[in-house]
């Protein structure tokens, strides 16, 4: 994404609050005013008392006034652009936090599954922490800098144009000074920006495999990966650092060359009497000023490049595709009956190599349908397919007669019900987790619905019992028990189409056939998908797909593929 659009894109996140970024504008000009005019006094005061005995006394008392009344001014102004600029910053990131929220659960699955989780996390976290820095930085120093600059130009002038002429041919060289260090230290944040995403994904990946790497005895060779990324990181987090702190001693190079000009030009002016000393002074402090918002918008520079490598990474998500709802036209079935045809069905993550084609089957509604295959053989990216989780490259799938791309997803996914292999809890209570899909069940129904999941007894065991809070990922379960409070989550809300992809691997023996003829009660009147490895559970379906290599190459009841004694018989004797 070039820097031009990126800019763009940052002022329109600015333009809905164009009337406090004018308010924050007009008091950092009286910020300015007041703060340049305090030079005025102290030269006027230094006049009126140049020597003993002539000292007019009124005169320094209304200096004084005048002097305090702009300090007030200047210290309200300040206050009141502090919160403005505060407030503005804040509602743009609490925008942006929520727009990048949303799109995280609006985002196509695939470009999830293609992304490192660290990574996302890095961008809605780190890289929105940065912009909003660096926006604070942009509406708090910038404004009053270029005014402060702008507004010293016009007194200097107004008081002596040679003086203020050598400040005026001087000042290139404090603007060619920030440019080139501007330049410099964007493409080394970009970088940094990146490098921080990927070490993120490889610590959140590195949690949560501990007990992986820590069974087979792999600290050493991680250690050693993450060193590499550590190192490249610091490499380009230094040479971030290196330009960004030349900025201000530059700078002050420059500021400095500016205040001696100054002042040897205003030395013979005060030796021929073109000026007085209290004008000189006001002179000098106003050279000072001048050069110093030169240092701050360096830093403010510097930081920014910074905020717009984050800012960068941002827009992308935010670009990224997404499918929710993209409809061909507009279908107004509610509920489905379970009917279901896959017609020419094929799909593919890399376009080159074929993974699902030319798949078709009818399932009559109640039907309980088995999925087999070895690993790899696309099942589970099937079941994705029947969730619109991905879009088929070619091909149909018919919910009822009616084409699942013309069906909204909410209408879909509300009449599907779906208990995966991988578990996935949330930080609250088991009664809120197993009330997820439908949040305004009773107390009651969340029982009866862990009593017909078998999840109720060891629930009961409990301190807490349903108010036990759950750990981040489940951490205080076992695998088995979260896959029960999982099942649970489904008897609450019953469908008429399941899908139970592996639904009972992490389940004892004992407890799966308690499950499953849970499940059998369940499954009636209801089509069924059932994805499994283990072949005694699907035995009575009514209809086995057999997969390979991304086809269905065989179908029929259980005692119709042992009697073909293909594929299917030889997996059934593997076992």
């Amino acid at each position: 994404m070039k820097n031009k659009n990126i800019y763009l894109r940052i002022l329109r996140l600015v333009k809905p609050h164009m009337f406090f970024i004018v308010l924050s504008l007009l008091l950092a000009a009286a910020s300015v005013f007041s703060s340049l005019y305090i030079p005025v006094l102290t030269g006027r005061a230094i006049d009126e008392m140049i020597g003993a005995g002539q000292v007019s006394f009124e005169a320094v008392r209304h200096i004084l006034t005048l002097f305090l009344v702009m300090l007030l001014i200047n210290g309200f102004a300040t206050w009141i652009m502090t919160l403005i600029n505060n407030r503005v910053t804040f509602k743009i990131v609490h925008d942006l936090r929520n727009r990048l929220f949303n799109k995280l659960h609006g985002v196509a699955v695939f470009y999830l599954d293609t992304k490192g989780h660290g990574d996302i996390l890095s961008r809605l976290i780190s890289d929105v922490e940065r912009l909003s820095d660096g926006l604070l930085l942009g509406f708090s120093q910038l404004f009053t800098g270029v005014l402060t600059i702008i507004a010293t130009l016009v007194f200097m002038l107004t008081i002596n144009g040679w003086m203020a002429l050598v400040v005026i041919l001087l000042t290139p060289l404090s603007l060619f000074t920030a440019s080139f260090i501007s330049r410099k230290t964007y493409k080394h944040f970009k970088k940094q920006a990146a490098l921080q995403g990927s070490l993120t994904a490889f610590i959140n990946e590195t949690v949560g495999a501990v007990r992986l790497i820590t069974a087979f005895d792999a600290k050493e060779r991680e250690a050693g990966k993450f060193s590499k990324l550590t190192d490249e990181y610091a490499r380009v987090n230094l040479k971030s650092l290196f330009y960004s702190s030349i900025t201000n001693p530059s700078t002050r190079f420059v500021n400095g060359l500016v205040y001696t000009g100054v002042a040897i030009l205003g030395g013979f002016l005060g030796i021929a009497g073109r000026i007085t000393i209290g004008t000189l002074s006001c002179f000098l402090s106003y050279a000072s000023q001048y050069t110093k918002p030169f240092n701050e918008i360096s830093g403010v520079a510097t930081e920014f490049q910074n905020a717009v490598a984050c800012a960068g990474r941002i827009f992308e998500f935010l670009d990224a595709d997404n499918t929710v709802d993209v409809i061909t036209s507009e279908s107004h079935v509610t509920e489905f009956k379970g009917e279901i045809d896959i017609k020419d069905l094929c799909f593919s993550y890399d376009k080159s190599k074929k993974l699902l084609y030319d798949i078709n089957f009818h399932v009559e509604p109640g039907s309980h349908i088995a999925i087999v295959g070895p690993t790899g053989c696309g099942k589970t990216t099937f079941i994705n397919l029947l969730m619109r989780f991905f879009e088929p490259d070619a091909g149909e799938i018919l919910y009822d007669g009616h084409r699942s791309d013309s069906i909204k997803k909410a209408v879909l996914r509300k009449n599907i019900g779906m208990v995966l292999q991988e578990t996935w809890l949330k930080s609250a209570t088991i009664a809120e987790n197993i009330a997820y899909g439908k949040p305004d069940a009773t107390r009651d129904e969340i029982v009866e619905a862990a009593k017909k999941a078998h999840a109720h007894s060891f629930i009961s065991r409990l301190e807490n019992g349903y108010d036990t809070m759950i750990a981040p990922d489940g951490g205080n379960l076992s695998a088995g028990q979260k896959q029960l409070l999982c099942i649970a989550r489904l008897m609450l809300s019953i469908p008429p189409i399941l899908i139970l992809d592996e639904a009972t691997s992490s389940i004892d023996t004992r407890t799966e056939i308690r499950i499953t003829k849970a499940f059998q009660t369940l499954m009636e009147g209801r089509t069924s998908f059932i994805v499994a490895h283990r072949l005694s559970t699907i035995r009575n379906a009514d209809l086995i797909l057999v997969m390979k290599d991304g086809n269905i190459i065989e179908q029929g009841t259980h005692e119709e593929l042992v009697r073909a004694q293909g594929f299917y018989y030889s997996m059934l004797n593997s076992k």
